[in-house]
């Protein structure tokens, strides 16, 4: 016998996103239609060719879209029950971090290059952890330590150039888990 399973209160749903870009030539609809759940405890995965829109229903999903030229043209983020692509931009900002983390394609664009390592990870924990800044980086400590970054004393230190791809990497993805996220993104 077949067996249903029903997914309560999901996580993350959406539904029929539309995501559009204004171009010199008009409009770009990059996200045309898009929907499903992300079950809580669960693992989700957007599969397609390059080009397909998964980076852009990443963006779409956090908010992130490149401005003015982007945006949500129709459709529901459901998050928690709340739908994203009506949040005002205040509770966007409270959200990502705390309630949503993303871990980017690209950690060196992802990274500030004038700011060392420990900071850019302290500001996740001073903007949303209310935290002292020696709390803060101690904090920063402990999480580059659980994505192994050796030595994290010393390369909180550094700046993004001077890490290896793979550690800058390492970085972004403690920054997205420093708070515990209830949605981790992984573009």
């Amino acid at each position: 016998p077949a067996t249903a399973t029903i997914v309560n209160d999901p996580l993350l749903e959406l539904r029929d996103l539309r995501t559009a870009f204004a171009t010199d030539a008009g409009i770009l609809t990059a996200v045309d239609g898009v929907s499903f759940t992300v079950p809580k405890g669960k693992t989700v995965g957007l599969v397609g060719e390059s080009g397909c829109g998964k980076s852009v229903t990443a963006m779409s999903i956090t908010r992130l879209l490149p401005q003015p030229s982007g945006r949500i043209t129709g459709g529901q983020v459901i998050f928690q029950g709340k739908d994203l692509a009506a949040a005002s931009d205040a509770e966007m900002r409270h959200i990502r971090g705390t309630g949503i983390g993303v871990i980017f394609q690209e950690p060196m664009t992802a990274l500030n290059p004038v700011h060392r390592i420990g900071r850019q990870v302290s500001e996740v924990f001073l903007t949303h952890g209310k935290c002292s800044k020696a709390e803060a980086w101690k904090r920063s400590i402990e999480v580059l330590e659980k994505v192994g970054i050796p030595a994290p004393e010393l390369r909180a230190m550094d700046y993004p150039h001077q890490l290896s791809g793979g550690m800058r990497q390492r970085v972004g993805i403690a920054i997205a888990l420093a708070l515990k996220p209830a949605l981790l993104i992984a573009d």
